[in-house]
This record gives C-alpha cells, structure tokens and sequence, in this order.
C-alpha cells in the first residue's frame, strides 16, 4: 500500500469511528474531527487518490482559474469544469431575474424526486449555456465574488493598493529561500461577506530545506469524500509547478485541517472505498519549457500511470 494514499484512508476511517454527529450549514449533517494532520512525500509518486477515480484536468483547470486571479465560471465552463457550477447557480435561482422552476433546497438533491432532479438538470444546462454565450449574463451571474483567485493575486489594502501575494511568495522562495514569511492567505475578513463560499483552503506556507520546496495547507473546513482529494492534488501540483520555477526539487506537502467532516450523504460511499486496494500513484509531468507559474496552461500538465478503482458518486452539500 502506497504510504501516501494510506495517509488518506486512515483520515476517512479515524473519522468515522471517532467523528463527532454534528449539524451543519447546508443541513445535510455530518460526523466531525477537529484538527487533523496527514503528510505526503512529493517523491514518493503524485498524491492522486487511486481507491476512486479523481478527475486531474478539472484540478489542474481549477488551479490554473486560482493562479489567473480569476473569480468568475465562465472559464471554468470553458474548460469543462463544473465544479463551482452550484455556487453561482444558487446566486441566479435566487434572484428576482430567475424565472423557471422552484430550485429551493436544490443542494439536498439526492432527497428529492425525480420530477424535481429532471428540472434541475434543465436549469443547470441553461444556466451554463448562458454563462458561456452572454457576456452580461455571465459578468452578473456566473462571479463567485472575491475566492481564491482574487486574494491570491490581488489583494486590496487599506490604502486601495493591491498585493500580488503569489508573485511576492515566489520571489521571496528565490531570493530568501529560508524566509519564514513565505505564505498566501485567502482569509481576508472584510472580504470574507462577498464570497458565494469563503474560503474553506485559508493560507499555505512554503518551506526550503535540502533544495526542495514543501508546502502545508491549513484547511478551516475540509470535506474528506469530496474535497479533500482534489485539496491535496491541487496543493502538490501547486508545489511542483512553483518549485520548477524555482529551480528546486519538491519535498512534503502538509494537509493541516480545522474540522474535518463526512456528510452523513457519503458514509456509504467512504465504507466501500476503504474496502478496495490502492493501486500505484500516477507521475507527474510538467512542460519543463514553462519556467513560470503564471505561464502554465492545462496542456502543460499531465499525470501517467494513473489507474484508479472506478468512480465514486457522492451529492455536492451546497
């Protein structure tokens, strides 16, 4: 068994015998640990969960979305990423200028019936269609507000200026390698209202040692059915992509999570995940004639080997 992957599946089984009932903000409910550590050697394979299919080109889209500063779907969609869809759908279905179906409670999908889920769909395809054809659809509906991508990259102070916290950090891992201040925070409080989700990855710090870069994420709330794989893929491809820019080589990355929670929806799903065997984690191949993170594109980036058990259905808690 995969040292890496086996970090991950006893999260799943420490929560489940010794996660706590707790209710939740979208009132699915959940079983909760708070304050958990899991670590990855970026040496031994990439930490793509292999016990379920987890699709890497919508992490690696996403990831490029947050290193773009981009805050709106519209090239998520473009990209075939549905992942933030429920989001800014949520923002148009309750809006005066929504005219179709009732869609309330439409995130506790998978307790409504058919007739219902059928709507859903319909309303969902529009929805899309219009955020990719309709600049001023797009421009009102399809911006989740000031996520990760805006505070990544611009940062707005006090004084109305703006930090490029990324860019910073990066030079900073160049010129200061042993810096302790090489961190990016997405928590900005004033912010924090304007979100359609505030952010639940909060900040990561960076970490040279031997000429190898490391990473660790503190995760305020991690979803470890859902999310969490795709937090831990997309923070070590984050590693390895800056530390290509840096000329080093990579080391650990660092999940550090707050409240780590199963939604009572997927418990089914976990039990039969942790009944298979993982299988040998894929490579990662990056372009190496890209030498900066901001220049990276979603064909610059593949992963081989990766031969993962099938896919693992679970409702998106909204």
């Amino acid at each position: 068994m995969s040292k890496n992957e086996n970090q991950y599946l006893n999260l799943l089984k420490h929560v489940l015998e010794n996660g706590i009932k707790k209710e939740d903000r979208t009132g699915t409910g959940t079983i909760s640990v708070f304050g958990y550590q899991m670590r990855f050697d970026l040496n031994e394979g990439f930490p793509l969960i292999t016990t379920k299919r987890v699709p890497f080109r919508i992490i690696s889209s996403e990831l490029i979305w947050f290193i773009k500063g981009d805050t709106n779907i519209r090239f998520l969609l473009q990209h075939n990423n549905n992942i933030w869809n429920e989001w800014a759908f949520k923002k148009w279905v309750e809006s005066p200028k929504y005219q179709g179906p009732d869609m309330t409670n439409f995130g506790l999908r998978s307790q409504q019936d058919e007739e219902f889920n059928k709507q859903y769909e319909e309303q969902m395809e529009i929805f899309k269609k219009r955020v990719l054809e309709e600049d001023e659809f797009a421009k009102e509906f399809g911006g989740l507000g000031n996520v990760y991508g805006k505070q990544w990259r611009k940062w707005k102070t006090t004084k109305g200026e703006t930090i490029d916290q990324l860019k910073d950090t990066i030079e900073l891992i160049k010129k200061n390698p042993d810096s302790r201040r090489l961190l990016v925070s997405a928590w900005n409080p004033e912010d924090v209202p304007t979100m359609a989700l505030p952010p639940c990855h909060t900040f990561y710090q960076f970490y040279v040692a031997d000429n190898k870069l490391s990473c660790q994420l503190y995760q305020r709330s991690a979803d470890i059915f859902l999310g969490v794989p795709f937090n831990i893929a997309s923070y070590a491809l984050l590693t390895h992509m800056i530390a290509q820019e840096c000329g080093l080589g990579v080391g650990e990355f660092v999940h550090t999570m707050g409240d780590a929670h199963i939604y009572l929806n997927h418990i089914e799903q976990i039990k039969t995940q942790l009944a298979r065997e993982p299988r040998e984690l894929p490579i990662l191949k990056l372009n190496p004639n890209i030498k900066s993170v901001f220049d990276f594109d979603v064909k610059d980036i593949e992963i081989e080997g990766y031969n993962p058990h099938p896919t693992i259905k679970g409702a998106v808690a909204v």
